[in-house]
């Protein structure tokens, strides 16, 4: 029966009939002072939407605040005093095609068509290592081709009204790989405020909440996705490279470790075997609460490292695919191997050898030329930047 309603749900019918009655409330007048606020498909609390959500409540009363959730990942919103609705419900259509403000990270469903007097603020969710939008020669994914895809990227983009970008590299890369050229937001990425602007207490209560011993010290490992590895659309599979038996062995004194797997990967993984120093944090609301927490991050091409890069801590690039990643799947905008802020390893073997030596070592500091680049806009200020530029 679920499946059933599911499928009549998703019936081109239903969608054309939700499009109608959207394109007709949308013609209606705005109602002043209303957002809705989504991220990452509404499966989280998290990111920039978050950061500028935090920042109107605190200083913007007025505004009218909603955050749209797909509900089956309603335990993440649970634990907030959020006014919610329901991705794709009734409300949520009575809700978002009247609202003043959209703001998201990520794309919205093409057949929900923007009024013509709406703000969309898009904020997206990463600086860009991996080649994007048009710029990506050849795409892997799941139920498209690389002409819809391109084709499809750019429909979205042309909705929006304002992108944020974290930095002057950035923008250069948005503007041609989104084909976007209305309001550029440079202004450093809000969700990164937080980085700066934490406290101690915010950590202990952090790690208290996610029951880190106090005498071990963490280890963040956040990959990203293989566009070609998939189970679904939007579903994709995660293959763990790491050797947790040796890591522990090794580490297991003085560390633990914390997996936060990319939202679109659909893999649980099974860590019964390394109970009390393998912690599966794929749920964990806001990735930049793990950011605080951590003393170290691994990752491999996923973005996260430009925004860790704020709290000037060792990074270190697990890289066992990369000349696949690099020449046939994704591509890179820079020369990783030479630009990435910390060592390239293949082989746990190498990544414990480095984690040894930072452990060892009295001081750190990230290459200068790469803050210099990448990270000179933030300093805990741009959720009021982006505020007082859009929300008038």
């Amino acid at each position: 029966m679920k499946k059933l309603l599911t499928k009549i749900k998703q019936s081109s019918l239903i969608k054309s009939g939700y499009k109608i009655t959207f394109i007709l409330l949308g013609m209606l007048p705005k109602k002043k002072n209303v957002i809705v606020f989504e991220s990452f498909l509404g499966k989280q609390y998290s990111c920039n939407p978050r950061a500028i959500y935090e920042y109107i409540q605190r200083n913007k009363k007025e505004m009218d605040c909603y955050w749209s959730y797909d509900p089956r990942y309603e335990e993440q919103f649970k634990e907030y005093n959020l006014k919610q609705i329901k991705r794709f419900s009734i409300q949520w259509l009575f809700v978002l095609s009247r609202a003043q403000y959209w703001v998201s990270n990520s794309r919205l469903p093409l057949w929900i068509p923007k009024p013509k007097n709406t703000v969309y603020l898009q904020t997206w969710h990463g600086t860009p290592l991996k080649k994007l939008g048009v710029d990506m020669e050849e795409v892997h994914m799941p139920g498209t081709t690389t002409e819809n895809y391109k084709r499809n990227f750019t429909m979205e983009s042309c909705r929006w009204d304002y992108l944020i970008s974290p930095n002057e590299y950035s923008t250069e890369i948005f503007q041609r790989a989104f084909r976007f050229h209305k309001n550029m937001i440079e202004s450093g990425y809000p969700r990164n405020d937080f980085l700066y602007n934490h406290t101690q207490e915010d950590v202990t209560g952090i790690r208290t909440k996610l029951r880190i011993p106090a005498d071990k010290k963490v280890i963040l490992y956040a990959p990203t996705w293989r566009d070609n590895e998939y189970h679904s659309v939007g579903k994709y599979k995660f293959s763990l490279h790491l050797d947790l038996k040796k890591l522990k062995e090794e580490l297991g004194n003085e560390y633990v470790i914390l997996l936060r797997l990319h939202y679109l990967i659909a893999e649980n993984i099974d860590l019964t075997p390394f109970e009390n120093f393998a912690m599966d944090v794929s749920n964990h609301s806001d990735i930049r609460e793990l950011y605080v927490i951590s003393d170290l991050l691994i990752t491999d091409y996923s973005s996260v490292y430009f925004d860790y890069a704020n709290l000037n801590r060792p990074i270190l690039f697990f890289v066992y695919d990369i000349e696949h990643y690099r020449d046939r799947l994704r591509g890179f905008y820079v020369n990783f191997e030479e630009e990435a802020p910390g060592p390239l390893v293949k082989e746990t073997s190498e990544l414990i050898e480095e984690i040894k030596k930072i452990s060892q070592s009295d001081s750190f500091s990230l290459p200068v030329d790469f803050t210099d680049k990448f990270t000179y806009l933030e300093d805990g200020q741009a959720s009021k930047r982006v505020v007082e530029t859009v929300f008038k």
